[in-house]
Parts: structure tokens; sequence; C-alpha cells
């Protein structure tokens, strides 16, 4: 049996907001932007690559789903983004206003530093070991 994680959610605030900041500030493509009437709602989704996971860019549709914007697991790394080149991605994201929460740091399984995207959600910018 063969299984994949392949698109996760995250909650946003406005499509085309974060849409902006994905693709022009983190350089991620844009693979799909489907308008979806019948619901209210569109399907976009951007990835870092080729390889791994999509995120799928969901607007809050509700007050509950607004206060998860930007904390949707409480102030941890959310999530994890690779590179093969940790300095030409840090120095990059840094010129383009990326705010990182400390320097870059060597742990045993890589190079490492924790950024925050432009909702405040947390993310491990990583080069493995």
């Amino acid at each position: 049996m063969r299984r994949a994680l392949v698109t996760v959610a995250l909650v946003v605030r406005d499509y085309d907001e974060a849409i902006d900041y994905y693709t022009r500030v983190l350089g991620f493509t844009l693979v799909e932007d489907r308008d979806m009437p019948a619901e209210h709602k569109r399907w976009v989704v951007v990835a870092p690559g080729q390889d791994g996971a999509h995120l799928l860019l969901a607007r809050a549709a509700n007050d509950a789903q607004r206060t998860r914007v930007g904390d949707q697991t409480g102030g941890r790394v959310f999530l994890f983004l690779h590179t093969d080149d940790f300095q030409r991605d840090f120095d990059g994201y840094r010129a383009r206003g990326v705010r990182f929460l400390g320097e870059p740091r060597v742990e045993p399984y890589g190079k490492v530093a924790v950024f925050e995207d432009l909702y405040g959600n947390r993310w491990d910018l990583i080069q493995p070991a």
C-alpha cells in the first residue's frame, strides 16, 4: 500500500493577500486557483517545489476560523520547509522582509531558523544534515 500526505490546509485571512505572500515573498508556485461559487470560496493551492506537500490556502469562513488565522498550533512551529541551500533562502527571505525569530543554528538534523509568515504561523527553514 502506498500513501502520501499531499495537501495541508492553512487558514488565511484573504486569498489574494496569501497568494501574493507565498508566491512573491516565499517563492512558492501557484498550483491551482479555482473559483467555487456555489460554496462562496476558492480552491487555492501553492507549493514550494515539485516534491512534497502542497498548501491549500483556505480563507477563514467564520469567527471561529478567523481566530485561528496565524495560530493553528498554539504558537508551535507548524510547517517545516526544507531547502538545498539554507543561506540562499535565508538571505533571500530576509531581503524580502520575512521575520526570523532568531539566528540560524546547527542542530543534529541540520541547519535551521524559525520564521513567521505574514499571519504569524511559525515555520522552520531547514537544510537537512
